[in-house]
């Protein structure tokens, strides 16, 4: 298959200063050796807690903050040996759909012009033929073509994050990176826009860097997975097999997280302990050693690299062989497939929601 995105060893490494020479006294360790591969028409998702660095990696592949090492090549192209000229030239191949829709459109520009703006300096379509790409994008993504003559707090929602997945197609790209593009909206909503994401990939070839911190929107839209602790990944792999059985002690703990509906469980699953370490300080070795619950002397010493787990994961623990049948937070086996099959109706209702009325007059 081929690869639309190949990330090998990025690293950002932010400088903290102080004094009026602003010299450098610590360094944040944002990303610290991240790597993947992305299939064209496919979906990598990347899932952690806040402030693991996922925010950090989205820019990076736009070169929004340029990066300390590593190589970022999209269809066989180095981004990172580009000047700004030939940057901008092959910026429309690669588009990214942030957080907040409200925030990252511009309030003074009509929705016609959003669109119109991306055309222009990547198509160069004359004004006649601009204004009909501008309607034919709007529909696209659900939206009707006077939409165009109205600004961004016109719109809900719902319908800004669709104008934004709009923008994001002007210019044709290849590779889309989406910085957590529904946690600002409702469940209902999300089932939409998730499934407005999933009929363009289909219809589009699209392939997605898909970044969030909600493990049930991740398992509908990814076809691969990463776990990202400080900076780094700890497990990678197709996403069903991860959620099937979760190998590091942190991934188990991210899926004994997740909520049940059930009130007789209430209670009796223990929370991740510890707090997240600073990353102007990681731990040595391993950096999650700190917080888990099977750490061994040998954790706090080196830090372990990936290998191979079975079914095309990769894990980096020295341990995850001769981990009980439980998971990190101390809930049995029983318990996390009980979450998958929370995940799994999660995911009924939001497809069920996404089949009730979608009308572009509805908020969505």
């Amino acid at each position: 298959m081929t690869r639309a995105l190949v990330v090998r060893d990025l690293v950002k490494h932010f400088p903290v200063r102080t004094g009026l020479l602003g010299r450098s006294v610590a360094r944040v360790r944002a990303v610290d050796g991240v790597s993947f591969e992305l299939d064209a028409g496919s979906t990598f998702a990347i899932v952690g807690e806040s402030g693991c660095g996922k925010s950090t990696v989205a820019r990076l592949l736009m070169r929004l903050i340029e990066p300390d090492g590593g190589v970022i090549e999209l269809q066989g192209e180095d981004l990172r040996a580009l000047d700004a000229v030939a940057l901008r030239q092959r910026r429309g191949r690669i588009q990214m759909v942030f957080q907040d829709p409200f925030g990252s459109l511009n309030p003074r520009m009509r929705a016609g012009d959003t669109l119109g703006e991306p055309l222009q300096l990547h198509t160069g379509l004359d004004g006649p033929a601009r204004s009909a790409r501008v309607a034919e994008l709007l529909s696209l993504v659900g939206l009707r073509p006077d939409a165009a003559s109205r600004f961004p707090h016109e719109f809900s929602g719902g319908q800004r994050q669709r104008l934004a997945i709009a923008r994001a197609l002007a210019a044709g790209p290849e590779v889309i990176v989406c910085d957590e593009p529904v946690s600002a909206l409702d469940v209902s909503i999300q089932a939409q826009i998730l499934n407005l994401l999933a009929d363009l990939q289909q219809r589009l070839g699209l392939a997605y860097v898909f970044i969030s911190h909600d493990l049930a929107v991740v398992r509908q839209v990814a076809r691969q997975l990463a776990v990202m602790y400080l900076g780094r990944f700890v497990e990678i792999g197709p996403a069903a097999a991860v959620y099937a059985t979760p190998r590091h002690p942190y991934t188990r703990a991210l899926l004994a997280s997740v909520p049940l509906p059930d009130p007789d469980r209430r209670g009796r699953e223990q929370a991740l302990g510890g707090d997240v370490p600073s990353p102007l300080s990681p731990p040595s070795g391993c950096a999650f050693h700190t917080r888990c619950a099977f750490a061994r002397d040998r954790c706090a010493i080196d830090a372990p690299a990936f290998e191979p787990a079975g079914d095309g994961v990769q894990v980096a623990c020295w341990f995850w062989r001769d981990l009980p049948a439980r998971g990190a937070s101390g809930v049995a086996v029983s318990s996390v497939q009980s979450t998958n099959k929370t995940l799994e109706r999660l995911q009924a209702a939001f497809i069920r929601h996404s089949a009730e009325a979608s009308s572009p007059d509805s908020g969505v």
